[in-house]
């Protein structure tokens, strides 16, 4: 049998070595080398025999450009920055309005080829903005008009189809 306070080597459990202590040494890093002195870099533009006084700076001269630039303006605060807009024909927008609600109520896509007409005259009057919509209503307008009364033509044939036939 073995003593319990002192192991031996057929042990299998030793105590665990105690590491060195740091008074001993101090660590080395293995992945850093010792610092060096400082060296500047030598310059490659510059020919080892060249005289170091000719590349001082400061001894640059730029080429001066013909005319001189001028000067930016600052900014004012005088004037009009932007151009407007010429202001919008509202008869414009509710043509354009009216002729997209005609999608969902076939009925008033005819109120936005009037009001698409109505714009036009306007415009063309007053110099107003909103051509391009009043166009896009009156396109529009006119073709869910012209749905809308391909839709009553169908009903009446069938109406007056389904009438004619007698059934005895």
């Amino acid at each position: 049998m073995s003593d319990t306070t002192t192991p031996s080597a057929s042990d299998p459990v030793a105590p665990p070595v105690p590491p060195p202590s740091p008074a001993d040494a101090p660590p080395v890093n293995p992945y850093v080398s010792a610092p060096a002195a400082p060296q500047a870099a030598p310059n490659p533009f510059v020919s080892p025999g060249a005289p170091a006084e000719a590349y001082a700076p400061g001894a640059y001269q730029p080429v001066p450009t013909s005319p001189p630039p001028t000067a930016l303006a600052p900014y004012s605060t005088s004037g009009v920055a932007y151009a407007y807009a010429p202001r919008t024909n509202p008869v414009a927008i509710t043509s354009l309005v009216l002729s997209l609600a005609g999608i969902l109520t076939w009925i008033t896509a005819i109120g936005g080829v009037i009001a698409g007409h109505i714009a036009l005259s306007q415009i063309k009057r007053t110099g107003e903005g909103g051509r391009g919509m009043a166009i896009a209503g009156l396109v529009v307008g006119y073709v869910l008009s012209g749905f809308l009364l391909l839709y009553v033509l169908l009903m009446v044939f069938v109406f007056i189809g389904l009438s004619s036939v007698r059934s005895y």
